[in-house]
């Protein structure tokens, strides 16, 4: 993996050189400045490179400005060996300067990046740029059993980069496709730590969302790397995988928006921005509390111009590029859930559809071989005629594994080794009847 994503090294931003290569205001970056220092104290300009991820150049050339209108004063050398660093405090009008900034804005951490080179960058990445190959999703796909003829179905809608739309009755694996396919991207992405737009800082980075590949921000191993990569890289970028993120039922048309902290008066960038350049993945679609039609209008324009427009407190837009692989899956037919007008948006419809018979035992025989017990050979027979053609339920992917989950609490209950007997396996099929039923009228 390490050979296949290594190349993706020298696409990393370029540090700029001086303040006006950041295309940052020098108040910005000054302000910026002496609140890092109010709240870390003394510090060196070594410290102060790291901590707003700039090259020690602009770094002086802040510090010289700083001196120079009285903010801050030199306090004597950080040890006492020939390379020691000066280290700098605030002066008493420094700290005035410094509160007055965090009463504007109280984010402190690595300086932004301008809205443009944000959009740039994120062209130079785009999801659909990255081809996937069959081989590759097929073996993202090992650990489940579904027929050839769906992944050839899911292969072309993942490798578009577009909107797709899995759709079928409950438990039959719409959510593991999703999460199987998060594993297929293979190139990595820079993302900012934070952009700004008319002076506010919007975070971007979230380590729950971004996972960083190489090291970590923050440890002593980036620094070392910093130390021999400051002439070429910007550190406002990190290198990581492309992100994925998963929402639900608690998803609303609010969470889509710029949340604005009245406290601490910066943004939290939304998840679908977050999720730039890699998988929006929203489950359940339709059980949200919002109308799915609200969803999808609400996205109409992103979905057809790959531009979304985000609003400031203050009731500037600005645009914002909305490149994702974005997914829904329900348990809705597809014309019960949106309008015409919104399914011909979303560019993929694929159904998930109940497993064969075939596919079903060995789904079943899967489950069994994971927690090392025999499959009687008489019980699958018993299951097709007696449950499944008898009460006329529709076979499902997760029933196996529902099954011996069931029998396994019997069993650890009692206190008796894990076996399929036919008594323990009507009390689970009972419990199974009564959640498919309740799936069942969900779907109704």
């Amino acid at each position: 993996m390490i050979e296949e994503i290594e190349p993706a090294l020298d696409d990393h931003p370029f540090a700029p050189r001086t303040i006006e290569g950041t295309g940052l205001s020098s108040d910005l970056l000054l302000h910026l400045m002496l609140k890092t220092m109010y709240v870390s104290g003394p510090i060196t300009p070594a410290r102060m490179s790291r901590n707003l991820a700039l090259p020690r150049s602009i770094i002086t050339v802040l510090i010289d400005d700083a001196k120079e209108k009285g903010l801050m004063e030199a306090l004597g050398a950080l040890g006492d060996s020939l390379v020691s660093e000066l280290r700098y405090g605030l002066s008493g009008k420094g700290s005035e300067w410094a509160i007055e900034a965090l009463n504007q804005s109280q984010y402190v951490g690595p300086a932004p990046v301008t809205l443009t080179d944000y959009g740039e960058q994120v062209q130079k990445q785009l999801i659909a740029n990255e081809q996937i190959r069959p081989e590759a999703l097929a073996e993202c796909f090992t650990h489940l059993v579904m027929p050839q003829e769906l992944v050839k179905l899911v292969g072309p809608a993942v490798n578009s980069g577009r909107t797709i739309l899995l759709y079928g009755p409950p438990g039959n694996g719409k959510t593991v496709i999703a999460q199987a396919i998060e594993n297929v991207f293979e190139q990595t992405i820079f993302v900012p730590h934070c952009f700004e737009v008319d002076g506010y800082i919007i975070k971007m980075f979230d380590p729950t969302i971004h996972k960083v590949v190489g090291p970590a921000p923050g440890s002593d191993e980036e620094e070392d790397t910093e130390v021999r990569q400051e002439q070429q890289s910007d550190r406002r970028w990190i290198r990581c995988r492309r992100p994925v993120v998963y929402t639900g039922g608690e998803l609303t048309l609010e969470m889509l928006d710029l949340a604005f902290n009245p406290i601490s008066k910066f943004y939290e960038a939304p998840s679908q921005l977050k999720a730039t350049g890699g998988l929006f993945f929203i489950d359940d679609f339709g059980r949200q509390l919002v109308n799915p039609q609200d969803v999808i209008n609400r996205w109409i324009i992103p979905l057809e111009t790959r531009i979304d427009f985000l609003t400031l407190h203050t009731g500037k837009k600005f645009p914002t590029p909305f490149d994702e692989l974005l997914m829904f899956s329900t348990n809705i037919p597809p014309e019960k859930l949106v309008d015409s007008g919104a399914l011909r948006r979303i560019h993929y419809k694929i159904e998930i559809g109940p497993p064969t018979k075939e596919d079903y035992v060995t789904i079943f025989e899967n489950v069994c071989k994971d927690y090392e017990i025999e499959l009687p050979s008489d019980l699958l027979a018993y299951l097709f005629d007696d449950y499944y053609a008898a009460k006329n339920v529709d076979l499902a992917r997760y029933h196996p594994k529902f099954i011996v989950d069931q029998i396994k609490s019997i069993c650890d209950y009692e206190g008796v080794p894990l076996t399929l007997e036919r008594e323990r396996v009507d009390v689970a099929l009972a419990n199974l009847y009564d959640h498919v039923a309740m799936g069942l009228a969900d779907v109704g």
